[in-house]
């Protein structure tokens, strides 16, 4: 069984969680930025990971999605926000869309990772009526600014430990 892991990452949040999951995976898994091209030629699972820009994957992200052919895909992104609201969904949702409808997602894994710097201060200069330069948006950023954190990697290991279990039963 082998896997290919692949990330996009702009801050670092998606590749921690990238490697967290290839710590786990089987032996002959690889695990590949998207700038390197991979061919997911030969894997009997693509990990695709990926950053939320305004609810989609990151444009790195979403030209490796619309690579994909026939492949079963889990989509594994990182955020700012809480891995389960709304946005978070959203961004699997925009993913799904990247895909050619000749994929099939098998899997989803969120995980809330750090607000990129530049895009706190972008976000500071907005004016200020606009939710994205509010107190709310503050402390959002405060709470993301510790992810991801041991237990958010640890989250990314089991989820792979037990896909593993899941995919021999039902996907051999």
């Amino acid at each position: 069984m082998k896997f290919l892991i692949t990330y996009s990452s702009r801050t670092g949040n998606t590749k921690k969680v990238a490697e967290a999951l290839a710590k786990a995976a089987p032996a002959e898994s690889r695990l590949a930025n998207v700038d390197e091209k991979p061919l997911a030629d030969g894997y009997d699972v693509v990990f695709a990971g990926y950053w939320l820009d305004r609810g989609s994957p990151d444009d790195k992200g979403k030209k490796f999605l619309h690579s994909l052919h026939g492949k079963k895909v889990v989509l594994f992104e990182t955020m700012g926000a809480d891995p389960v609201s709304e946005h978070a969904y959203t961004g699997f949702a925009n993913a799904g869309l990247a895909l050619s409808e000749d994929n099939h997602v098998i899997g989803v894994l969120a995980i809330q990772g750090a607000i990129d710097p530049s895009l706190l201060e972008t976000m500071r200069k907005l004016p200020k009526d606009n939710p994205h330069n509010s107190s709310f948006m503050e402390k959002a950023a405060k709470e993301a600014a510790k992810h991801p954190d041991e237990e958010d990697l640890k989250k990314a290991e089991n989820y792979m430990k037990q896909f593993v279990g899941k995919f021999m039963r039902y996907y051999r």
